[in-house]
């Protein structure tokens, strides 16, 4: 008897320990995106929701951003681990914050372009780029478009527009009540905002920067240097267990957007479903993504757009895309072979 109790006391030591031992081994990130829970989210939650991150021991938990500028402070203060940011918004904090102690270092490419473009009525008989010069533009201060429309503008020869600053909720609304000509935004979120807004979408004037002369990329992985330096392989697992689920978006969007709707009860699926494959086609499985392979950097491309961002956003110091960008936490060519042939 005593040694029937005996066996049983062990064998409740040993689940114990072992489900301590299992948790011990569990690694908390915590993951800011750079904006609200929208479609192109999912590329995140899908792999969250589908338990993709757990199995590989990490206990990831996703916030919401309010642009990419936020999310880079975040992660340099510590308060997150890892997060979505556009490259140009993270290249302009290492710039000017030469002496910052804890600067984020990229890993991983998610948007191989920048979805930056310029937007306009048709009725405004702006078409081109050219027809910009002498225009009224709006956007946020902040906003990733409006920080790199002199690159645009360079490559376009556009010249004497003027700047109107709103917060994010009135861009839209401004340009349907004509108080600017144009306005600068992410393709699949103001174009969406538009037609909510009553405008059909063949009424409006897309001008993508990538079409236009500007091979600026878009948004990355960002990871704190502290996590970098205790915890590599927390930093590989999480971007080996987020290409699996970003495959399985791309196989199905429209299932995919369930994972939004379970953080944000209020979306509206069928928008943010449109939404979720507009990000896909032009800046997730875009030419340029195919050609450089999903998730990767071509160096020269970087240098370049480097030297643009310090140019354009007037940078205290240069940018070293060296320092900015570090591929060695990839997962291997073969994980990274998921973007579907057009």
């Amino acid at each position: 008897m005593q040694k029937r109790s005996f066996l049983k006391a062990t064998a409740a030591t040993f689940v114990a320990l072992a489900a301590s031992l299992a948790h011990a081994q569990t690694t908390p990130i915590k993951f800011q995106l750079d904006w609200r829970f929208e479609g192109p989210s999912a590329l995140f939650l899908t792999p969250a929701a589908k338990g993709y991150f757990k199995d590989v021991k990490l206990d990831v938990t996703i916030d919401a951003g309010n642009g990419s500028g936020g999310t880079v402070t975040r992660v340099a203060s510590g308060a997150y681990d890892m997060g979505l940011a556009d490259l140009a918004a993270l290249m302009e904090f290492h710039a000017n914050n030469p002496d910052a102690p804890n600067k984020p270092v990229a890993v991983m490419m998610v948007y191989n372009d920048t979805p930056a473009s310029v937007m306009a009525l048709k009725k405004s008989g702006i078409k081109t780029p050219a027809d910009l010069s002498g225009k009224k533009l709006g956007a946020p201060v902040f906003d990733a478009g409006r920080k790199a429309f002199p690159i645009f503008a360079k490559a376009n020869a556009v010249t004497g527009f003027t700047w109107t600053a709103m917060d994010p909720p009135l861009r839209e609304t401004m340009l349907v009540r004509g108080d600017v000509d144009a306005i600068t935004g992410f393709t699949f979120t103001s174009l969406l905002n538009l037609e909510a807004r009553g405008v059909k979408a063949a009424d409006v004037v897309v001008m993508p920067y990538p079409d236009f002369g500007v091979k600026l990329y878009g948004n990355a992985i960002i990871v704190s240097p502290k996590l970098l330096k205790e915890n590599p392989a927390a930093v590989k697992a999480f971007l080996s267990a987020f290409t699996k689920g970003v495959k399985d978006v791309l196989a199905n969007p429209a299932a995919a957007i369930a994972d939004v709707k379970a953080r944000d009860g209020i979306i509206n699926v069928d928008l943010e479903t449109r939404r979720l494959k507009l990000a896909i086609d032009t800046v997730v499985n875009s030419p340029n993504a195919r050609a450089e392979g999903f998730g990767q950097v071509n160096a020269p491309r970087l240098a370049l757009m480097a030297s643009q961002v310090s140019d354009a956003f007037t940078t205290k110091t240069r940018i070293n895309p060296d320092v900015v960008w570090n591929g060695a936490y990839l997962p291997s060519k073969a994980e990274l072979a998921i973007l579907p042939k057009k």
